[in-house]
C-alpha cells in the first residue's frame, strides 16, 4: 500500500484545501497536515497580512516620527551638530546617533566606569563626526565601541568644526 500524498485540509479560517505533501518525505506527511490544519489556508493568510500592512505603515510612520523627535531634542539638548548627506539619509543618521550615543552612555557611564569628564570628550569627539551615513553604518554597533569607531572615522567623515 502507497502512503497518500494529497491531503485534504480543514484550515483554521474553516476553508478546506487539497495540499499536495509528495515532497515531504512520507513519514512526515501527517504531522505536517495536522500543523497546516492548525493555520489559515494560504489565500486568508495572504488577505490578512494585506490588510495589516496599512495599519503597520501607520504604526512604522509614527514610531519614526516619535523617534525624530526625540533625536531633534537631545541633539539641541547636548549641541550635537546637524548632520551631512542626502535629504533621505538624515533623518536614519540622526536616529542612529541619538540610539548609539545613548547605548554609549549607558553602556560607559551608567553600567561602566566612565567619569564625566571622559563621557564630555566623547561627545566633543561625535560632534565632529557628521556624515549621517557613517553614523548609519553604525547602526548595528555596540555601544561600548563608539570610542574606538570615532577614532577610525575618516576625514570625509568628519564636518566642518568651524560650523
Amino acid at each position: 500500500m502507497t502512503i497518500r500524498t494529497h491531503w485534504d485540509i480543514e484550515h483554521a479560517c474553516g476553508h478546506e484545501v487539497t495540499h499536495d505533501l509528495s515532497e515531504r518525505a512520507a513519514d512526515r506527511r501527517a504531522g505536517f497536515a495536522r500543523w497546516l490544519a492548525a493555520r489559515d489556508c494560504t489565500d486568508c493568510w495572504k488577505a490578512s497580512r494585506q490588510a495589516d500592512a496599512p495599519s503597520k505603515q501607520e504604526w512604522l510612520k509614527a514610531k519614526r516620527a516619535e523617534e525624530e523627535q526625540a533625536a531633534a531634542e537631545w541633539a539641541q539638548k547636548f549641541e550635537m551638530p546637524p548632520l551631512d548627506g542626502p535629504e533621505r539619509a538624515l533623518g536614519w543618521g540622526e536616529r542612529t546617533r541619538h540610539q548609539l550615543m545613548t547605548a554609549a552612555h549607558t553602556a560607559l557611564v551608567i553600567e561602566g566606569t566612565w567619569q564625566d569628564e571622559d563621557w564630555t570628550r566623547l561627545e566633543d569627539k561625535a560632534r565632529t563626526v557628521t556624515r549621517a551615513g557613517w553614523w548609519i553604518d553604525q547602526r548595528d554597533a555596540d555601544g561600548a565601541d563608539l570610542p574606538e569607531l570615532l577614532d577610525a572615522a575618516t576625514e570625509q567623515d568628519r564636518g566642518n568644526p568651524l560650523r
